[in-house]
């Protein structure tokens, strides 16, 4: 649910109101709710921006390997899972689960030893 910031000019008083859509908050009409006052100003507490994804499907073999050696998992990640989706098969629960890992931020290492150890176990069986 989207929050507005105000600030009233009677009292002074900063709060937030909330609506369910911008349909709702352009046909409000604020009041403070100290005061009761109409005569506010609209705050802008914090601005993000979303920056759009690299598409790392489309990279050279090269620039692939230099994501691998930069050792950034959730990079790593993401690139398993671009690849993976890209390339028009299903790689399998394994692979899926590893590029969920990475990309949730578990280490290299930490995939690298569970991988070893349920290789050895389908080895064992």
């Amino acid at each position: 649910m989207p929050s507005y910031d105000y600030r009233c000019k009677q009292c002074g008083r900063a709060f937030a109101l909330f609506y369910k859509s911008y349909k709702d908050y352009d046909a409000a009409s604020p009041v403070c709710p100290q005061c009761g006052s109409s005569d506010l100003t609209r705050l802008i507490r914090r601005v993000s921006i979303a920056r759009p994804s690299p598409n790392l499907a489309n990279l050279s073999s090269g620039e692939m390997l230099s994501v691998l050696e930069g050792g950034d998992s959730r990079e790593i990640g993401s690139l398993f899972q671009q690849v993976g989706d890209s390339a028009g098969v299903d790689l399998g629960q394994t692979y899926r689960e590893t590029a969920e890992r990475l990309q949730k931020g578990d280490s290299i290492q930490n995939v690298e030893n569970d991988l070893r150890a349920q290789a050895s176990n389908t080895a064992d069986e």
